[in-house]
């Protein structure tokens, strides 16, 4: 069969024995729990800390069961788990999140258990998704293949997620606690976002060493990361990060949730006092039993070891010919498709984002079932799933794209439209989530809909439009070059706007254009929006280098249809 790999195992960390353990034994831990809750031993505040433990939220109509894909990478096996189970105890979709996890949002308490144990059974769990406790660490969907990569990060991160899971010192902690390691010439992981972000890079004697950034996080408070330390050698990862995380749970605010991110702290404290507290606090535990040795790095290197590529030429003839042949072809190939570091491959993003069809981020069980084909068709079996919600398979042959994208258009997965207008990030937002103001859906599917033209989204180029159904901003608002955000007003649905966000490098915060809009009202401003910006873009600047030249008056007056001087908030 043409495409087909010389691969026998995706290039995944596997479990060892230990692994395997504590898996099952937290599944049997909670099967216990579960029950003595049901029969009344538990009250639902007893209950409430041990179901966030294991990935388990009270939705607004039913509990929603968060699964861990650490780092974004699965394989095929694992993806027709996550089908069956979408299959067999939910409504036949899963949704995946800007934390590279699965959300299951029709769960019934009685089966979680069961749907533990089938997680375990391919290496997977629902730990560290939900609590107070280090959240599963990421990076970004094409860490190992991208062209740009510096070093590969996955071990590293690989190294943390063990740490971290095991670590009793860390499971209670104030808040929720977001790590993220990046290595390439563009952060896709969005590092300054978190509340630790790491740069891993070579230093001019060729060493291993990381850039430490803390503070950054969106929410209620929207911050930037700063930088605390430069050049760290890896072998100190762990005891560099205890010692942040010591710090911030010596310090950080108990008393009121809202509060309680280490971006509070930072801010209070002044970055060089924080920066100073983290020293002292490493001085007493470097060098300790944390530091980490060449013997482990290498025995979990060992996991993400390339796979067997075939030596190919850069250039193909078929390939060559398809994009010649076909538009539609060429168009999806110029946004979905992501260069390789191996000559002849290419790294392929299907997009969860149709249109009206389906919400971001959600995906069918079919759909699930066709990417673990596709995966071993035209690749080693391995997937990965990005923070903007998109599947990304990272090894197809340039060969093989043609017949991949045929396939995808079939399934829905198809639509040439990453980076652009209509590749919106939405948390489920009031039609499911119990913290949320307002839905998100429908204003993505709206906007969608108004929208729906892909020869003008590709004329208006690179806009992401990011939504959050609250403050939590579990949508990445705050960096989206439009942001939307649902807000209360006296008991009904409204929506603020904000401009100028950007993830990367480059990161920014968007700032809010004025008084929120009804939700008739959304796609009417964006179309004003993005009119403004047509109008005033100069030759192939972007959306955001148009905005960053002009400022956002020219926005406001012709959102509010008044001089910015008369709008009040």
């Amino acid at each position: 069969m043409t495409g087909v790999q010389t691969c026998a195992l995706p290039i995944l960390y596997q479990y060892d024995e230990y692994d395997r353990a504590l898996v099952f034994e937290r599944v049997a831990q909670f099967r216990d729990q579960v029950q003595r809750f049901q029969c009344g031993d538990l009250s639902e505040e007893e209950f409430l800390p041990l179901r966030l433990q294991n990935g388990l939220y009270m939705q607004k109509h039913a509990y929603m069961l968060r699964v861990a894909i650490p780092y974004g990478t699965l394989s095929a096996e694992q993806m027709r788990t996550l089908a069956s189970i979408a299959r067999d105890y939910d409504r036949g979709y899963g949704h995946f999140t800007t934390r590279q996890n699965m959300q299951f949002n029709w769960i019934e308490l009685a089966q979680v258990p069961d749907i533990l144990e089938r997680l375990a059974g391919v290496e997977m769990h629902a730990i560290q998704t939900s609590g107070n406790c280090v959240r599963n660490i990421t990076t970004e969907a094409f860490a190992g293949v991208a062209a740009d990569e510096l070093l590969d990060p996955r071990p590293l991160a690989e190294i943390l997620r063990q740490w971290s899971t095991i670590n009793p010192e860390f499971l209670f902690l104030p808040r929720k606690f977001k790590i993220a390691i990046c290595s390439a010439e563009q952060d896709r992981a969005a590092i300054q976002m978190h509340d630790i972000g790491l740069y891993l890079y070579r230093d001019e004697a060729g060493r291993r060493v990381l850039r430490v950034l803390v503070g950054g996080g969106l929410g209620r408070t929207p911050i930037l990361g700063l930088q605390i330390r430069e050049g760290l050698p890896w072998q100190h990862l762990l005891s560099y990060v205890e010692a942040v995380l010591r710090v911030y749970n010596r310090y950080g605010r108990r008393d009121n949730k809202y509060k309680a991110r280490i971006k509070i702290l930072v801010k209070a404290l002044g970055i060089e006092a924080f920066s100073r507290e983290v020293e002292q606090e490493w001085q007493h535990i470097k060098d300790g039993p944390a530091q980490l040795t060449e013997e482990e790095f290498q025995r979990v290197t060992s996991a993400f070891v390339p796979p067997a590529y075939a030596k190919l030429s850069d250039t193909d003839l078929d390939f060559g010919s398809h994009l010649a042949q076909s538009p539609a072809f060429a168009r999806w190939v110029s946004r979905n498709v992501q260069q390789h570091k191996i000559p002849g491959y290419v790294s392929a993003v299907l997009s969860t984002k149709p249109g009206v069809s389906a919400p971001p981020g959600d995906v069918t069980t079919e759909q699930m079932n066709a990417v673990a084909d596709w995966s071993q068709r035209f690749g080693f079996g391995e997937i990965r799933i990005a923070h903007e919600q998109n599947i990304v398979l990272p090894d197809v042959r340039k060969a093989d794209l043609y017949a991949l994208w045929s396939l995808a258009c079939e399934s829905g997965l198809g639509t040439a439209n990453i980076g652009l207008l209509t590749d919106i990030i939405a948390c489920p937002g009031g039609d499911f989530c119990a913290l949320a103001n307002a839905k998100s859906i429908p204003i993505a599917q709206a906007i969608q809909q108004r929208f729906d033209d892909l020869d003008y989204l590709h004329d208006l180029g690179e806009i992401s439009l990011n939504i959050s159904g609250c403050m939590n901003a579990c949508g990445h608002h705050h960096i989206g070059n439009i942001g939307i955000l649902g807000v209360d007003k006296n008991g009904s649905e409204w929506y603020q706007i904000t401009l100028g966000g950007s993830q990367g490098k480059a990161a920014a915060l968007g700032k809010v254009i004025g008084p929120s809009f009804s939700a008739l009202q959304v796609p009417d401003v964006i179309e004003q929006i993005v009119s403004t910006f047509t109008d005033y873009r100069e030759s192939d600047e972007s959306f955001v280098q148009t905005l960053n030249r002009i400022g956002l008056e020219p926005f406001k007056e012709r959102v509010y249809q008044r001089e910015p001087s008369e709008v009040t908030l």
